[in-house]
């Protein structure tokens, strides 16, 4: 069950000290169990969504040349992986903003795995709580069974009070309706309802001269979905 707990605890990153790509000379018995421990691990990222968030973050945290280095191995050892290649490529995907370097991720994933891609679409929860604070949870699928979450306490007419978002996250662990989260118990809306009060608490927050949370840039497309502002409204004037 999803827990906002966690995002005031912060991340276990104990898992991201051990995200580094082996030596490559396997005629030594010690780098063949090196490597035999990172290909395991790459494995997991197809199932095991802390792994997956700690591989981005453990490659965000690197340079160019060092990022370079993770992709050539990752590109060495990818087929000896019985995983999609999307999930050994779509973390570092999420946090590489370097045009080159997203090309390379990208021609490495190869085309659409029909198995990998996400069957259900974006659904949302909405609950309203005290004091006129709504507290809404947009959930979009990622790839395999992996989705991201955007969680916020917010006023349509004043803006937002928090806002949380997990970037990577097995669906089964999402929020679900009659869930309490910050003391609200969740329903099930269409999905445009709630994003339209998002919008107009976007509005609302830019109006205050507030800077807006980061985290609202990453679901700036459901934003363009709308027939309105579109993304823009993210822009904060």
């Amino acid at each position: 069950m999803w827990d906002s707990a966690a995002f005031e605890q912060g991340k276990d990153m104990t898992t991201v000290e051990q995200t580094s790509p082996p030596a490559r000379d396997i005629s030594n018995s010690s780098d063949r169990r090196v490597l035999n421990a990172w290909c395991a691990w790459l494995g997991a990222l197809a199932t095991n969504a802390e792994a997956a968030l700690a591989a981005a973050l453990a490659y965000k945290q690197l340079e160019g040349p060092a990022r370079d280095s993770w992709l050539n191995a990752v590109e060495h050892d990818a087929d000896r992986l019985n995983v999609p290649r999307v999930a050994v490529f779509a973390p570092l995907l999420a946090v590489e903003s370097d045009p080159e370097r997203r090309l390379r991720i990208t021609r490495a994933m190869g085309p659409a795995d029909e198995a990998a891609t996400p069957k259900l679409g974006a659904r949302a929860l909405c609950g309203a709580g005290t004091n006129g604070v709504r507290v809404g949870v947009v959930i979009t699928p990622l790839y395999l069974d992996f989705v991201q979450v955007l969680a916020c306490g917010y006023r349509p007419n004043h803006g937002f009070d928090w806002v949380r978002h997990e970037p990577i996250l097995n669906r089964t662990s999402a929020p679900v309706e009659s869930q309490n989260l910050e003391g609200t118990v969740l329903e099930s809306v269409p999905l445009r309802l709630l994003v339209d009060e998002l919008a107009h608490a976007v509005v609302a927050h830019n109006r205050s001269q507030r800077p807006l949370p980061e985290a609202l840039s990453f679901f700036a497309h459901l934003f363009d979905a709308q027939e309105s502002e579109g993304s823009q409204l993210l822009v904060g004037r």
